[in-house]
């Protein structure tokens, strides 16, 4: 019959050596487990892209037309060495907020706008400048705006908001984001359909609602959601915009 003693830990004594090479291991082993799952969890996760604020860009001012769809945007007529005229811009202000009280007065006209980009791909937004600085009246005869219609269609994606969605937030889409992009779309940021299948080259679409005016509001209730949903395109410059039918829209799983 053995007489050696086991090891036994008493608080106010040292640690005996066989029990400080158990709990060594046992250390060891939770780290590496807790860090490799917390690489599953990260390499599962969506790509959040490449949508950022442009800062490295610089102050940014174009001149072009005015619209409302019913969301403020500038279809360049006059633009820089990085922001061509024929681009069209989403207009958004700082934080959650629209522009639409200082857009609404020049629609259909001529104005300076200066800001700083956010760019996500094809997806473009200029967040204003305050005040006049932002935006304002320009002289001359502001060219007639066309649109392309391009037919009914029936697509699968998620609507997010158009700011967090192009670089203000990452990722900026999915459930976890849903919260923020409804507190976006209330403060009246321009909606954005995001297409699981490119449309005319795109897959960004700004939504509105069937007639062309706002989103309606029962579809608060689906963004970050993977729906489908069904409407008429049309290109705006190059931007594609979305009159969704709200009766169409169904939630996929």
């Amino acid at each position: 019959m053995s007489t050696k003693k086991a090891p036994f830990f008493v608080g106010y004594l040292p640690v005996p050596r066989l029990l400080r090479r158990f709990l060594l291991g046992v250390s060891v082993l939770f780290v590496v487990v807790f860090a490799a799952v917390g690489l599953t969890f990260g390499v599962a996760q969506d790509d959040p892209g490449e949508g950022a604020f442009r800062f490295d860009y610089g102050r940014q001012t174009v001149t072009g037309v005015i619209e409302l769809t019913p969301y403020p945007l500038v279809r360049v007529t006059a633009g820089n060495d990085r922001i061509k005229a024929g681009t069209t811009l989403m207009l958004a202000g700082q934080g959650k907020g629209s522009v639409d009280q200082r857009a609404i007065p020049l629609a259909g006209k001529l104005a300076k706008v200066s800001g700083v980009v956010l760019e996500r791909g094809d997806l473009n937004m200029l967040q204003l400048r305050g005040g006049q600085q932002g935006i304002s009246a320009v002289e001359g005869t502001a060219p007639t705006q066309t649109s392309e219609p391009l037919g009914r269609w029936k697509l699968a994606g998620e609507i997010c908001d158009g700011k967090c969605l192009a670089g203000a937030m990452r990722p900026g889409r999915g459930l976890a984001h849903k919260a923020c992009a409804n507190l976006c779309l209330i403060g009246g940021v321009p909606p954005v359909f995001v297409s699981s299948q490119a449309v005319a080259g795109s897959e960004f679409l700004l939504i509105t609602g069937p007639d062309g005016g706002p989103l309606p509001k029962s579809a608060y209730d689906h963004v970050a959601q993977f729906i489908s949903i069904e409407g008429d395109v049309e290109r705006r410059g190059d931007l594609l915009v979305l009159r969704m039918d709200p009766e169409t829209l169904e939630v996929l799983n």
